[in-house]
């Protein structure tokens, strides 16, 4: 997010593309054939970015994941994402350049989301600054954020529905992730996180709150002090099963905007919605690289 907060960017990596129709339709057998690295920009002359790439596409190692002709690299202090994609309808156009995110401490937290430990979130760095140089004018600095999902199951397998937000405060950031389990089970979690990567979880949550609807009427709430009603302050992504935002809530008396994020897995499991899907995410299997034999 800018400082200005009038911009922002997203970038997910990843091995087994969870909301790919095309890796759904392939019966989710093989991971690695369904890979990518989701970049999106928003604000003024926003785009967004996700190719399905096969398996001929991936290279990883302990500290790089590269997808094609774009990948993201750990220096030891800062995330390197060098963006080289095409982005999706209606604005095709290439998507080049540089976002540096320099966390400003690394956490040891790991938690998992279901008892079998079937789904585990991986909060790495909270607080971190970012810097982004994209075309389409994406030049900006501003706060981050730097996590992971790991899975053995697929999302809608194993959950209805779920909201997240990380909210920056003086002290670091404050991270809530709520949802419903497949078995109608909840879970609700709370941690704070300082700039030195000191981490406490919250054992007494604010209430949830809800707010407006997004524009495909996915319903919205995060966690607020009592009283206060949370409000979107920018659209970022509307999908009919998805909605990424940027959002105004109050925690402990301080108003703060972070990102939020709202998924209804049981929309998302509709066949009908596939199709749609696909539309923004292209399927691209093949693919060579410069230094290949034969």
């Amino acid at each position: 997010m800018s400082e200005e907060g009038d911009r922002a960017v997203s970038v997910i990596g990843f091995i087994g593309s969870v909301f790919s129709p095309w890796y759904r339709w392939s019966g989710r057998k093989n991971p690695e054939d369904h890979c990518c690295i989701n970049v999106a920009t928003y604000g003024r002359n926003g785009r967004f970015t996700m190719t399905d790439r096969g398996r001929a596409a991936l290279r990883q190692s302990e500290d790089e994941l590269r997808v094609g002709p774009s990948r993201m690299y750990w220096t030891g202090r800062q995330l390197i994402v060098e963006v080289e994609e095409i982005s999706a309808m209606p604005h095709v156009s290439r998507v080049r350049g540089t976002i540096t995110l320099t966390p400003s401490a690394l956490t040891n937290v790991e938690l998992a989301l279901t008892p079998s430990g079937s789904h585990v979130w991986r909060p790495f760095a909270p607080t971190a600054e970012i810097e982004v140089n994209l075309t389409q004018g994406h030049v900006w600095k501003g706060h981050g954020y730097f996590d992971a999902n790991f899975g053995t199951a697929a999302l809608e397998d194993d959950f209805h529905f779920w909201t997240w937000g990380r909210f920056p405060t003086a002290r670091g950031a404050t991270v809530y992730y709520d949802g419903v389990r497949a078995d109608d089970s909840t879970f609700a979690l709370g941690i704070e996180v300082d700039r030195d990567g000191s981490v406490r979880m919250i054992d007494e949550l604010p209430p949830q709150a809800h707010f407006a609807r997004s524009g495909w009427f996915v319903r919205r709430d995060t966690r607020a002090d009592g009283g206060f009603r949370p409000r979107q302050v920018l659209s970022m992504l509307d999908a009919p099963f998805y909605s990424r935002a940027l959002v105004e809530t109050q925690i402990g008396t301080e108003r703060t905007v972070g990102v939020h994020e709202a998924l209804d897995l049981r929309r998302f499991a509709s066949p009908l919605l596939k199709p749609m899907i696909a539309v923004r995410v292209p399927r691209r299997p093949g693919w060579r690289w410069p230094d290949d034999q034969g």
